[in-house]
C-alpha cells in the first residue's frame, strides 16, 4: 500500500435528524409522514437494531453528534449539515505523516486530486460526447509540509439542498436559516425559496462553528455574498430553486416508468429492479393480471412483488393457494387469499384496486390530501372473485428505497416473514404479467377546491 493513494472521508453529510424527535423503529415510516408515539415504539423493543427494524435515532442524538456545529443533514448552509473529517494516506508521496491541514475543500476536489496524482488528464470527450469541465481543484499541494499554511485554491463553493441555500467565499459563509426542520419532512410548503429564507453571515476564518452572526454589521458583505451566490447558482444550473419534498419523493429520477400506464412482462423472470423501473402503485387505482402455468404437484413462489418487510406488496402462491398482500409499513398487513390450492395447468390471477382519493395531482396545489387514502381491492382467480377487502389507508409516499421490483422471485426482504423467506422463486411459469395503472383525474370542481385551499393557506402565512 506504500504507493496507493487512499482518501477516507468520515461521512457524506452531517448526522441525520430524519428520525423524528422521538426516533423511529422504521425510517420508512418517517418518510411517509408517520410518527409513532413512544408507547407504540416500545412494541418493537426486542427487535430494535435487528434486521426486523429500520430504526433511526431521535433528533437530539443527531444534534449532539454534529457538535460543535449547528444543524444536521439536509441543512447545507451550516457546517453541521456538511462538514466531515478527511484523512489521506500515500506513504510513497506524503512525507509529513500525521500532519494536519486546515484549508477549505469540498468533495468535488477528490477527482482533480486523483487526476493530478496519477498524471491522467481530464477527458475532453467520451465516445464523441463533449464533457463538461471538472469544477473542483486538486488537494495534492497539501501533501507537502511546506504548503501546510498555503491558502486553499478552493475559494468559492455554493451549497443548496431542497431550497436551503449557502455560500462559502474566501473565509466567509452566507447561511440560510431553515424554514422547514429536517425532521419535518411533510412540513410547510415553501413556494418561493429565493425569498423565503432569512440569511446569516459568519466569518469562519475566526468563527468556524458559525456561532456569531455578523450580518447586521456587514451589510455590504451581505449584498456581495448574496449576489455571488446567485451567480454561482446560475453558473452551475441550480436555478430555479426547488424546496419541494413530497413531490421529489413520489417522482423517481431517472425513471423508466414515469408517464406509463400499462406494463407488460412475459417469458422470463425480472428481478432486482430498482424503484422507478416498475409500476408505481401508490395513490392510484390499478389492476395486476398474471397468466401462469402451475406445475404438477402444486405451485409455490413469488409472482410479482415490490417492497418488502417495511412496506410493499406481493402476489404469490403459498402451498398452492393464491395470495395477494399489502404490507402497510410493517404496521398492518391486509391479505387477500383464495380458498383452494390451484390445480396443475393454466390459471389467471387478477388483483384490482379502486383508489378512493384524488391522487398525486393534489401536489400541484401544495396539498397532500390526495395521498395515502383508502380503497377496495378485489382478488379473482380464473375470473371468479375469491376475496374483497377494503383498506382505510394506503402507503402515501414511498416504499423502501433499497427494495426491488421482482417478477418470479423476491430478491429483497419478504413482504410477510410468516409466509416465506427469500428468494421464494416461483416453481411454475409466468406466461404474461400485466399491470395497468389508472391514476385519478382531477375534475374542474376538484381543481377549484384545491385552488381555494391553496389561497387560504397562502393568506394564513
Amino acid at each position: 500500500l506504500d504507493n496507493t493513494l487512499i482518501i477516507y472521508i468520515s461521512g457524506d453529510n452531517g448526522a441525520s435528524a430524519e428520525g423524528s424527535p422521538n426516533g423511529t423503529p422504521s425510517e420508512v415510516l418517517q418518510f411517509n409522514g408517520v410518527e409513532l408515539p413512544v408507547a407504540e415504539q416500545m412494541k418493537f423493543y426486542d427487535a430494535w437494531g435487528t434486521q426486523f427494524t429500520y430504526n433511526h435515532m431521535a433528533v437530539p442524538w443527531a444534534w449532539a453528534f454534529d457538535t460543535p456545529y449547528k444543524w444536521t443533514k439536509q441543512v447545507p448552509s451550516f457546517f453541521g449539515g456538511t462538514r466531515q473529517g478527511m484523512a489521506i494516506s500515500w506513504p510513497a508521496r506524503i512525507a509529513d505523516k500525521g500532519g494536519i491541514r486546515w484549508q477549505f475543500h469540498h468533495v468535488i476536489d477528490v477527482v482533480p486530486t486523483l487526476l493530478e496524482a496519477t498524471g491522467i488528464p481530464a477527458p475532453v470527450s467520451v465516445d464523441g460526447i463533449a464533457q463538461k469541465p471538472i469544477e473542483g481543484v486538486s488537494m495534492a499541494y497539501s501533501f507537502d509540509k511546506a504548503n501546510a499554511n498555503t491558502p486553499s485554491p478552493h475559494r468559492t463553493q455554493y451549497f443548496e439542498m431542497m431550497g436551503v441555500q449557502g455560500l462559502y467565499d474566501d473565509g466567509w459563509m452566507l447561511s440560510a436559516v431553515p424554514v422547514r426542520a429536517p425532521w419535518e419532512l411533510l412540513g410547510k410548503a415553501i413556494t418561493d425559496p429565493a425569498s423565503a429564507y432569512k440569511f446569516e453571515l459568519y466569518d469562519v476564518r475566526h468563527d468556524w462553528t458559525q456561532y456569531t452572526d455578523v450580518a447586521a454589521a456587514n451589510p455590504a458583505k451581505m449584498r456581495e455574498m448574496t449576489d455571488l451566490m446567485f451567480a454561482e447558482f446560475a453558473k452551475y444550473q441550480v436555478l430555479p430553486l426547488d424546496a419541494s419534498v413530497a413531490t421529489r419523493m413520489v417522482t423517481p429520477r431517472p425513471s423508466m416508468s414515469g408517464g406509463r400506464k400499462v406494463f407488460t412482462f412475459s417469458g422470463v423472470p425480472v428481478t432486482g429492479q430498482p424503484r422507478g423501473t416498475g409500476p408505481d402503485l401508490l395513490d392510484t387505482s390499478y389492476t395486476i393480471t398474471a397468466d401462469v402455468d402451475v406445475p404438477q404437484g402444486g405451485g409455490e413462489g413469488m409472482i410479482v412483488t415490490d417492497g418488502g418487510r417495511f412496506g410493499g406488496y406481493g402476489l404469490y402462491l403459498l402451498k398452492g393457494k393464491p395470495v395477494f398482500i399489502w404490507n402497510l409499513l410493517d404496521l398492518k398487513r391486509v391479505r387477500w387469499e383464495g380458498p383452494d390450492a390451484l390445480t396443475a395447468g393454466k390459471h389467471t390471477l387478477e388483483y384490482d384496486f379502486k383508489y378512493d382519493g384524488l391522487g398525486l395531482g393534489t401536489l400541484a396545489y401544495n396539498n397532500l390530501s390526495g395521498l395515502g387514502r383508502g380503497g377496495t381491492g378485489t382478488f379473482k382467480v380464473d375470473g371468479k372473485v375469491v376475496s374483497t377487502q377494503t383498506m382505510e389507508r394506503t402507503v402515501p409516499l414511498t416504499l423502501p428505497w433499497d427494495e426491488t421490483f421482482d417478477i418470479g422471485a423476491d430478491t429483497g426482504t419478504p413482504v410477510d416473514d410468516r409466509d416465506y423467506q427469500v428468494p421464494f422463486a416461483f416453481n411454475g411459469k409466468i406466461n404474461k404479467l400485466t399491470v395497468a395503472v389508472k391514476p385519478p383525474v382531477l375534475t374542474e370542481d376538484d381543481k377549484r377546491k384545491l385552488q381555494e385551499a391553496y389561497r387560504a393557506a397562502q393568506d394564513a402565512n
